[in-house]
């Protein structure tokens, strides 16, 4: 059976991600219903809505037991695969071999250094071959290299909201590098997963909030690598947040010659004019988790001190839309040639 690029499989839509991204798909107007594949249990799904009630009366969308030829088998020309890292490293190798493409929304081929993977995630390295060539999917500095992309390693939602925060002025050399830079991220709940976790129980997450993951976050060397700047300049830490989604970092750094506002402003519109899904806010005035939650937006702001030269920056964006199915989707559009916007606005 021939692979039709706009045939779908989806694998792991039981997480929080996955169901995220079963949503989106499902009402996209240029895709065909996908099918979804998840482990075999004892009480096998025929349907998505026998996992998710709520998606009744969206249309098909059938459950079939994971295995790379059922895939293969369906015709499906593009598959998406929300699972943990492990069953990435296993899955994308045979599913590329079998002349799909993949958009992968877990960390196994995020580093073109496999070693950078294994060490941060504690896992096997993957595929030297498949990492160097695996597209990093963030469309607003990556959008040229999407649509020949076989591979495409979905952003982790943290590096999402740091990178596309930091990345104008980075870029720019106008930060003072030695002063280093400060980056305090708080996340919803709904990041940290599915898998049951004491941490995560209603009453240690209800009315709490904690920092987590204080440099060792694996997300660490995204942030780095799509800056350019050395672990040494940078402090990351995330929180734990009593919400159920969403992702608000407020970044610090100083600059190196004074700014005006406007100044700062006219950097950031120009670096991301054109992307539909940035919006940048007024200078002085600041994005909120109630702005984005639901959307595949990232929304900017920043307020600059007197002296034009500490600036705060408040990038805002929904952990699991832009963080994470969203831009899967964002990168599907563009690797099937497909406004970017398509099904995500």
């Amino acid at each position: 059976m021939n692979n039709d690029p706009q045939r779908v499989a989806v694998v792991g839509a039981t997480g929080y991600a996955g169901f995220e991204l079963a949503q989106l798909l499902l009402r996209h107007p240029k895709i065909q219903k996908p099918t979804f594949y998840v482990r075999e249990s004892a009480a096998q799904p025929k349907c998505l809505t026998d996992i998710f009630p709520r998606l009744r009366g969206w249309g098909e969308a059938p459950c079939k037991t994971l295995s790379v030829g059922a895939i293969t088998g369906s015709g499906a020309g593009l598959a998406f695969l929300a699972t943990p890292h492990e069953s990435s490293l296993e899955l994308v190798p045979q599913l590329l071999q079998a002349g799909l493409r993949v958009v992968d929304l877990s960390g196994a081929y995020r580093f073109h250094n496999p070693e950078t993977f294994a060490h941060w995630y504690k896992l096997p390295e993957p595929s030297r071959q498949l990492a160097e060539e695996a597209v990093y999917g963030l469309p607003e500095l990556y959008a040229d290299q999407l649509p020949g992309a076989r591979l495409v390693a979905n952003p982790g939602c943290y590096p999402t909201s740091v990178i596309l925060g930091l990345r104008p002025v980075v870029e720019s050399g106008w930060i003072a590098r030695e002063r280093g830079i400060v980056c305090d991220c708080k996340s919803g709940a709904s990041g940290a997963g599915k898998e049951p976790k004491r941490e995560l129980h209603f009453v240690e997450v209800d009315e709490n909030l904690r920092a987590y993951g204080l440099f060792t976050h694996r997300h660490t060397p995204e942030v780095t690598d799509h800056l350019g700047i050395n672990e040494d300049d940078i402090v990351f830490t995330t929180h734990l947040l009593p919400v159920a989604r969403g992702i608000l970092s407020t970044l610090y750094v100083w600059l190196a010659e004074p700014h005006t506002p406007a100044e700062i402003e006219s950097l950031y519109r120009r670096y991301y004019a054109g992307r539909p899904m940035m919006r940048i806010w007024p200078a002085g005035t600041l994005p909120e988790l109630q702005h984005v939650v639901h959307t595949n937006f990232c929304d900017i702001g920043f307020a600059l001190d007197p002296s034009g030269r500490r600036l705060a920056i408040v990038s805002c964006l929904d952990n699991l839309g832009k963080g994470a199915a969203g831009q899967a989707v964002q990168n599907m559009n563009l690797m099937l040639g497909m406004a970017e916007g398509t099904g995500i606005q």
